[in-house]
């Protein structure tokens, strides 16, 4: 039953037979069947068919809410009883916002220092992906914006608050200034992560409140291709302190500090709410509390 449903939710997720079988390892007849068996034990229609997959019917929809919390306790039982016998192992499923990489991988490098049967998978993902994610059971937890989107009911420790640099060459007009304002830098050629990326829509904000309203030149979901493409012209991006140093190191840019009025937004971990979490995970949320206080 477990394996049907898990069938079921990878169903759902992907919305196409093909992408479901392929991600689960299996191929498509076989998940397939195993949607038909469950439908039989269940006895009602969970996909709408036709000659190809055509969404869940009112059964489905409600059915996959179970399917998820059952699979979910299942999955956090087996971890309770490897815990029981191994201590700390097995894996983590992590997706991060692009803008957070660094402090992922701090925190998980850190974790794994003191766990060491403990195995990471990170992803780089938008937040609104993340949260999306964290509902549909492909990961275990995230790093995130934690006043932006609507959480919902999970877990969430604070990280750091991001502060912006701008990143220029260092023969750029304003690479040598202590600090730069956001209108000094709207009429700047600017290239910026994509629109669907909350960091995005948090400098279109702050644009926008300093009473500009600028287009970038060129966009990207990528952080390396924006540093790159700033070595090679007159451009200019906006990134956050700690990954702009990252990426700028030993690339002949300069990093300038950006004076923002507002409060600065807050990033952190986050993972789905659970009285109590399974060990592993209550590791790295309590891993996660003491980096911040470290920092």
């Amino acid at each position: 039953m477990i394996g049907k449903l898990e069938m079921f939710i990878a169903l759902a997720n992907e919305q196409h037979f093909g992408r479901a079988a392929q991600s689960l390892g299996l191929t498509q007849p076989t998940l397939s069947t195993g949607i038909k068996q469950l439908e039989e034990q269940l006895g009602v229609q969970l996909v709408r068919r036709g000659s190809r997959y055509g969404g869940l019917t009112p059964e489905g929809q409600r059915a996959l809410e179970w399917a998820r919390q059952i699979v979910g306790d299942v999955r956090r039982f087996r971890d309770e009883m490897r815990y029981s016998r191994e201590g700390l192992s097995g894996r983590l499923r992590l997706a991060v916002i692009p803008t957070a990489l660094t402090w992922a991988s701090r925190l998980v490098a850190g974790f794994q220092h003191r766990h060491e049967k403990v195995r990471f998978t990170i992803q780089s993902r938008t937040s609104i992906e993340i949260l999306a994610m964290l509902e549909n059971l492909e990961i275990d937890a995230g790093v995130s914006y934690l006043d932006n989107e609507p959480l919902g009911r999970v877990s969430t420790v604070p990280l750091y608050r991001e502060s912006y640099t701008m990143i220029c060459a260092q023969g750029h007009r304003l690479a040598k200034r202590d600090s730069v304002d956001w209108a000094e830098i709207g009429g700047e050629k600017l290239c910026l992560l994509t629109p669907d990326m909350q960091n995005r829509r948090i400098i279109n904000k702050a644009f926008m409140d300093s009473g500009q309203a600028p287009v970038a030149e060129m966009e990207s979901n990528s952080t390396v291709v924006l540093v790159s493409y700033v070595e090679r012209g007159d451009w200019v991006t906006i990134l956050p302190d700690d990954l702009a140093r990252f990426l700028a190191a030993g690339k002949g840019l300069s990093i300038v500090p950006i004076r923002s009025p507002g409060e600065a937004h807050s990033v952190g971990l986050v993972a789905p709410y659970q009285e109590p979490h399974t060990p592993v995970l209550q590791a790295l949320l309590d891993e996660a509390g003491a980096l911040a206080k470290s920092d």
